[in-house]
């Protein structure tokens, strides 16, 4: 018994698993047609970015979802997993512009079209490397059935339900701080940015009042770098404190009063719109931050644009 324990020789999972897994494959195994006499169950595989690569925390939730299909089939259940990549838009962009950057191009060379064309060619050549790890797991999924986030089919379902939401009002445009790219030049997520918090510290600076010796608005921050892209102030409406100074100008603290730069102090009214004396001041771009303290705003790094009300 000891020798034929012997003759069988190390496990080798390359050797066995691979194997195995190419038959049930092949053969269909884990695919179900729908069957009305049988009680449906189905799980969708939380698809995993295109241009990622299996974690441990895909391994252990696909573990956990296979014990559950598995189980479900010796049931007698009509099973469906089904298997899916999701496009991972700016993932996805990155690659391929770094690709194209390597023939000295861009995107904007290329225009939409073409962009996207390489895309495709992108995804079609490196995109199926997750797929692959998810079959080495063991993972019983239908592959007959796979889903790409971006198939036709996919892409009319996404639509339907955004224009159905918004349509009913679930779905609006609202202002949000959000973290934007000035290379991608659009909104990224921080779902994967780990937040620290700091014990951070208030400055506190003068700004004088123009024409008023003596007589300035005191504005707390925590960034005082940030103080030479100042370029408006604004006070609460309902501040008392701060009435008369609406519509006068202060200067930025140490720029000197011989060769200042002036801000308008402003009433901050509802909506975008900056209310001054016979003007309204907009906000024309992007504001890098706020500064809130004493009832008074300064907005950074924003460019005013100055028009008379009609």
């Amino acid at each position: 018994m000891a020798e034929d324990m012997k003759d069988l020789g190390k496990y080798d999972p390359s050797q066995i698993e691979q194997k195995w897994y190419n038959f049930w494959e092949d053969h269909g195994v884990f695919h179900d047609e729908a069957d009305p006499e049988k009680e449906p169950y189905s799980i969708v595989l939380p698809p995993p970015n295109v241009t990622g690569q299996l974690h441990m925390g895909h391994a252990l939730d696909n573990t956990l979802q296979d014990i559950l299909i598995r189980y479900k089939r010796m049931q007698g259940y009509n099973v469906l997993w089904l298997p899916g990549k999701d496009h991972a838009g700016i993932a996805t962009q990155v690659k391929v512009e770094k690709q194209i950057a390597e023939e000295g191009l861009n995107k904007y060379d290329l225009g939409r079209e073409k962009f996207l064309e390489r895309v495709w060619q992108w995804k079609e050549k490196f995109g199926n490397r997750i797929g692959l790890q998810i079959r080495r797991l063991g993972s019983s999924c239908d592959w007959s059935r796979e889903r790409f986030t971006m198939d036709d089919i996919c892409a009319r379902a996404v639509r339907e339900v955004f224009v159905s939401l918004y349509e009913k009002g679930l779905i609006y445009q609202g202002f949000r701080i959000t973290n934007w790219c000035p290379r991608c030049q659009t909104a990224l997520s921080d779902i994967e940015v780990e937040h620290e918090d700091e014990v951070g510290h208030l400055w506190y600076f003068n700004y004088p009042i123009a024409g008023e010796e003596g007589k300035y608005i005191q504005i707390a921050t925590t960034r005082p770098e940030t103080i030479p892209g100042d370029t408006a102030v604004a006070v609460n409406p309902e501040d008392e404190r701060y009435k008369d100074l609406v519509g006068k100008k202060v200067a930025l603290p140490g720029t000197g009063r011989e060769n200042s730069h002036w801000i308008y102090v402003f009433e901050k009214r509802s909506g975008t719109n900056l209310v001054l004396p016979e003007v309204t001041a907009s906000i024309a771009g992007p504001a890098s931050g706020f500064i809130l303290t004493n009832h008074c705003l300064v907005v950074i790094g924003s460019t005013m644009v100055l028009q008379r009300e009609q």
